[in-house]
């Protein structure tokens, strides 16, 4: 399986979008602040994922979501959860 993740930094409610196979495994390097670019806004809390079979999928996803259209549809599908 692979996983698209959004991740919402609790420093300042900044969003990650990023796909893995190994979901746990990557949040843990989100957190220990492995990854360049999300280092500096820990700590990090798992807001939302999607499970694909096809890392193609997976990977076009992630891309969607990180496009303008596909950023303002996700930022609306978790708005209730960013509000709180």
């Amino acid at each position: 399986m692979y996983y698209v993740y959004v991740l919402q930094s609790k420093k300042d409610k900044s969003l990650y979008i990023g796909y893995t196979r190994d979901l746990k495994r990557r949040i843990a390097e989100h957190s220990k602040g492995l990854s360049t670019y999300t280092s500096s806004r820990r700590p990090y809390a798992l807001i939302f994922y999607e499970s694909f079979i096809s890392q193609k999928d997976a990977k076009h996803r992630e891309e969607y979501l990180k496009s303008g259209w596909g950023f303002r549809s996700i930022k609306k599908l978790l708005k209730y959860s960013l509000e709180m």
